[in-house]
């Protein structure tokens, strides 16, 4: 089986509401999505959101860095070694990792169908189902009261907050999702790099002497303030989670050895695809450090492939939030994960399962 071609599209589907966080505000999801082409007829599917405040990915640097440096590296492979597409993928330029991750995820899909097998099993196997959280976005503390006791009415029993714009705000928003429904679930709560060290140190303190603890907080400081990580880690009883601060290897290390986060968020869009993530899962479970999966906002192709790495290694990725698509008003993928509410499902169905994916536009030159 040989790659003959490689085809970009634009996916655009609306969310159910805004999505709102410290950084940004987004009210439809918008994917660059990639099919592969083999000779033998058989497609892989991969898929990649603009987060430009994050990653540096916007649709247009997508399309050029495929179009231009990654695609002519594949043309003509053979599908048999992941490892060696997956060397090509990301020597093919520096940066660029959602696109890398997209061209992977296509990848990957391709080598686990040409073996007749669920992509999950080739990673490591496992229980096929994951339960997820749901995202409450930042609004007005009686918005996100409502969202919260709506997701809860749905089965979810782990919800993450987006905080960071206003630290004393962010402390009533908490303390009213708590009162609502802080004994049916448990607070994941998402600074998005919007508070000081010294605002987050305060922030905790203010929640757990009115007797909230939340599960987690993730990234309360920039990305590049490992000295502040490091602060708030030490000062709060809460476990801190390093998202935007670790995109690859060398940042696990540089988070591990300074004990600046207890929990290192895995997103495939932040290491480049799924060769990055397994290498990041593997660091962490030999350092006894515990990860989250998660996503940009993406839909469910891209998530498929984060939800076959979670399944593949559960025994260190112990928190999953993967809500991407169920942020959506529609599911446009046919086959691939199956959410039912909380819980997602992936079938024992070669590669990650997909069979279609409707509404793509043709992107043009």
């Amino acid at each position: 089986m040989r790659i003959t071609g490689i085809r970009l599209g634009l996916l655009r589907v609306p969310l159910k509401t805004p999505f709102r966080t410290a950084l940004r505000t987004v009210e439809q999801l918008e994917d660059i999505v990639v099919t592969v082409h083999t000779d033998e007829g058989a497609i892989g599917h991969g898929e990649a959101p603009p987060t430009a405040a994050i990653t540096g990915d916007t649709l247009e640097s997508i399309v050029a860095a495929i179009r231009g440096h990654i695609a002519p590296r594949l043309i003509g492979e053979a599908i048999d070694d992941v490892d060696r597409l997956a060397g090509l993928i990301q020597q093919s330029l520096p940066g660029n990792t959602s696109a890398k991750a997209a061209m992977e995820i296509a990848i990957y899909d391709l080598w686990a169908q040409r073996q007749q097998a669920p992509l999950y099993r080739l990673l490591g196997g496992g229980h096929p189902v994951l339960r997820t959280d749901l995202t409450i976005s930042l609004d007005t503390v009686q918005a996100m009261v409502a969202q919260s006791t709506q997701a809860v009415a749905r089965g979810y029993r782990a919800l993450k907050i987006k905080l960071g714009k206003d630290a004393a705000q962010d402390i009533e928003r908490v303390k009213a999702i708590h009162e609502a429904v802080g004994g049916e679930a448990s607070l994941r709560l998402d600074a998005n790099q919007g508070w000081t060290a010294e605002q987050a140190v305060k922030v905790l303190h203010a929640l757990e002497a009115a007797g909230v603890q939340p599960e987690l907080l993730e990234q309360p400081v920039p990305a590049h303030d490992i000295d502040g990580l490091c602060y708030v880690t030490a000062r709060v009883h809460t476990p801190v989670v390093a998202d935007e601060s670790v995109f690859g290897v060398a940042d696990a290390y540089e988070v591990i050895r300074r004990r600046a986060a207890d929990i290192i968020n895995i997103k495939l869009m932040k290491t480049g695809g799924l060769s990055g993530a397994l290498r990041l899962a593997d660091i962490a479970a030999e350092h006894g450090v515990s990860c989250m999966i998660g996503c940009m906002l993406e839909g469910s192709i891209s998530v498929a492939a984060a939800v076959h790495l979670a399944i593949a290694r559960s025994s260190v990725i112990t928190k999953v939030d993967l809500d991407g698509p169920s942020l959506c008003q529609y599911n446009p993928v046919e086959g691939g994960v199956v959410y039912r509410g909380p819980e997602i499902a992936v079938s024992d169905a070669p590669g990650m399962g997909i069979r279609a994916v409707r509404g793509v536009e043709e992107w043009g030159d």
